[in-house]
């Protein structure tokens, strides 16, 4: 199967964050995506996922889940960048750890990719712009392989007191408890 970094252009690397992730018993990108749904991102859940979190956030943190499910010695899955988006947006996330995992990763034009996305959905958002500062300058990534921004984030013409039109909302973990 052919890796995101090969379908970017790139060179595959050796993954820190997907080595850990095997430590830990998460075989990717599977295993990374039912997490994903245990923590809440909930719009990726495929109805078989175990009630059991596979790991705990202080085992693997959301920044790390986030950018192993965009990291680019993946196998290309546009469901784990889809994933790997929503938990990039994660509420309590630090936008600078994750422009320095994005570069030990390699991962750097996926997640610009995303965060463009990201404040173009979400102008108020202050996270964006300041993920957006903290990652260093990236070519963009080759036309037509990351998923269209719009996959990032729900659509709906029509939210109840309001009157119709396009509303957007991004795509991301909705925190619940998890079962020990």
């Amino acid at each position: 199967m052919s890796t995101l970094a090969r379908r970017l252009g790139t060179t595959t690397h050796l993954s820190p964050l997907l080595h850990k992730a095997r430590r830990l018993g998460l075989t990717a990108p599977r295993a990374l995506q039912t997490l994903a749904v245990q923590r809440g991102c909930l719009h990726y859940q495929r109805g078989d996922e175990p009630v059991v979190e596979l790991a705990a956030r202080e085992q693997f943190s959301d920044e790390e889940l986030a950018l192993a499910l965009l990291c680019v010695a993946l196998p290309y899955d546009p469901h784990s960048i889809r994933c790997g988006a929503a938990m990039l947006g994660a509420k309590g996330n630090d936008p600078r750890r994750l422009a320095r995992l994005a570069v030990m990763e390699r991962s750097e034009s996926v997640v610009r990719h995303v965060a463009e996305a990201g404040q173009r959905f979400e102008p108020q958002n202050e996270f964006w712009p300041a993920l957006l500062t903290a990652l260093p300058p990236s070519a963009p990534p080759k036309e037509g392989v990351l998923p269209h921004p719009t996959r990032f984030v729900a659509m709906t013409g029509v939210v109840r007191g309001k009157p119709p039109g396009l509303y957007t909302q991004w795509l991301r973990p909705e925190p619940r408890p998890m079962a020990a």
